[in-house]
């Protein structure tokens, strides 16, 4: 729940009014929206932009949890805890009787919460009762395959999008629940830092959390049962993010199977083994468990709608429809890429397909992500391992940013830019980078591999100097250098002497 914040009160007051009146529903929607996340918010914008009547229903806060408890909030704090790095940085070129600031992390979870409550207007109510949408506030379920229902009214459909989201996934760890932990839904409500902060998770939350609590004072531990973090990325480029938590003060545990949680007075006693060298017990005064996500199906009526679910989500084909063909789903509750992007990606899909004959795929869409570690790890396309499974042969170049100016100026070295090549051509199909802004220059390669543009065409392009994206000509650069083979470069020294 918010806190008793100014600006937490404000949020409530643009997302979940408390004197919010739902309309009278008309006889019939040409779309009905089960949530308002970015997927839902999405796919109700665009439809009713196109002149549709549309419902949209939400049963908590409007703007799901990229506004509420994920993207805004971390991205927020994660600045902030990068702001307390970079100020003891600058310490050390100060005189010697000047101290570093030291971080207050109430001053940072404020100025968090003051963010958010700027940025909810845009998710608000009342904007989209503006755009034409009716907004329905309280629990929707399917009462059939056409109509759900909401606070008593029946909302007749004759197309719907399930856009229910997901919540964070807690391991089944002996003594957890009763113990107590934080997820990304509630870790945003604090308002004073523990002292000992454990984190269960190694991937991109557990990273971005675990990164930004060291920095802003407290003693953090990750528990990771893989052999290193991030395990779904490259291996170079996780090593780096690694090491960075690790300089930051960061005690990971890899390898590692929690085996049991306790109370310990006010602590919490985590009891653990590392594969055959016995079990040990950390004790920490919070948990955050970042484990994974569950998808949002339950008690929302699928069933009665025709609609088949899994514990893994919603059953959905390539262009989003679920097994009853007029309804389709989208974001976290059905899709493997549960990121914001992906589901205002599909949203749009759905939209399309739904009323205009379904020829939009949702394989078609080439999906970047980023991990905002500092540095940040950002990837689009194809990895080696997927490459490999779908039997297509690679060339691959890497620069790294020892041997870019910019990155030598701002002492951010430590990473690279990789991209990944159909064998034999310039057609750029992966790229990996690691870098303090990866994710602002991977949109680049992502539109390369959008657009077709090989590396060709980057070797021609001019970029700024310096800036760290002249890893990218680099990159380009190596691939041209190959195609100056032994006989093509006789023939250019030939060409020399004769016009000499």
């Amino acid at each position: 729940m918010p806190t008793d914040s100014p600006h937490d009160r404000a949020l409530l007051a643009a997302v979940h009014p408390g004197d919010w009146r739902n309309p009278a529903p008309a006889d019939r929607y040409n779309l009905v929206v089960l949530g308002g996340g970015t997927g839902g918010l999405v796919s109700a914008a665009v439809a009713a932009g196109l002149g549709a009547k549309v419902a949209l229903v939400e049963r908590a806060w409007l703007g799901g949890d990229c506004l509420n408890t994920g993207c805004v909030p971390s991205k927020a704090l994660i600045h902030a805890g990068r702001l307390a790095t970079d100020a003891q940085r600058a310490a050390a070129l100060a005189r010697p009787e000047r101290e570093a600031p030291r971080p207050d992390f109430g001053v940072a979870m404020e100025r968090m919460r003051a963010i958010r409550a700027r940025i909810a207007p845009n998710d608000s109510a009342a904007r989209f009762r503006d755009l034409g949408v009716d907004v329905f506030l309280g629990e929707g379920r399917f009462v059939a395959r056409d109509a759900l229902e909401v606070g008593g009214a029946r909302l007749r459909f004759a197309r719907a999008v399930v856009a229910t989201g997901g919540r964070a996934a807690a391991p089944p760890i002996p003594g957890l629940a009763e113990a107590g932990f934080l997820t990304n839904e509630s870790v945003f409500d604090l308002t004073a830092p523990p002292a000992r902060l454990a984190v269960i998770g190694g991937g991109p939350i557990g990273c971005e959390l675990a990164q930004t609590f060291a920095r802003l004072g407290v003693q953090v531990t990750v528990f990771e049962m893989g052999a290193h973090l991030l395990e779904r990325e490259d291996a170079d480029a996780a090593a780096i993010v690694q090491r960075a938590l690790v300089r930051d003060g960061v005690r990971l545990v890899l390898g590692a199977k929690v085996l049991g949680v306790a109370r310990d007075g006010d602590a919490r006693a985590i009891r653990w083994a590392d594969g055959g060298a016995g079990e040990s017990v950390a004790h920490a005064d919070a948990i955050l468990v970042a484990a994974g996500r569950a998808p949002n199906v339950e008690g929302i009526g699928l069933e009665r709608a025709g609609v088949a679910f899994e514990r893994s989500g919603i059953q959905v084909d390539d262009r989003l429809r679920t097994t009853n063909p007029n309804v389709y789903a989208v974001g976290d509750c059905c899709m493997a890429e549960k990121f914001t992007h992906a589901a205002d990606a599909a949203a749009k899909i759905a939209v399309q397909n739904a009323f205009f004959f379904g020829r939009k795929k949702l394989s078609a869409l080439v999906m970047p992500w980023c991990t905002y570690t500092d540095p940040e790890l950002a990837h689009v396309g194809l990895s080696p391992r997927d490459a490999e499974a779908r039997g297509i042969a690679l060339d691959t170049y890497t620069q790294s940013f020892e041997h870019v100016d910019r990155a030598l100026t701002d002492g951010a070295e430590d990473g690279f830019v990789r991209v990944h090549v159909r064998r034999g051509t310039d057609r750029v199909v992966g790229a990996t980078v690691v870098a303090p802004h990866a994710g602002e220059m991977l949109s680049l390669l992502t539109a390369a591999i959008t657009n077709g543009v090989g590396l060709g065409k980057l070797a021609g392009t001019i970029f700024p100097y310096p800036t760290q994206s002249e890893a990218i000509k680099a990159v380009a650069n190596q691939y041209m250098r190959t195609r100056l083979t032994p006989t093509v470069k006789r023939l250019f020294e030939t060409w020399m002497r004769w016009r000499r």
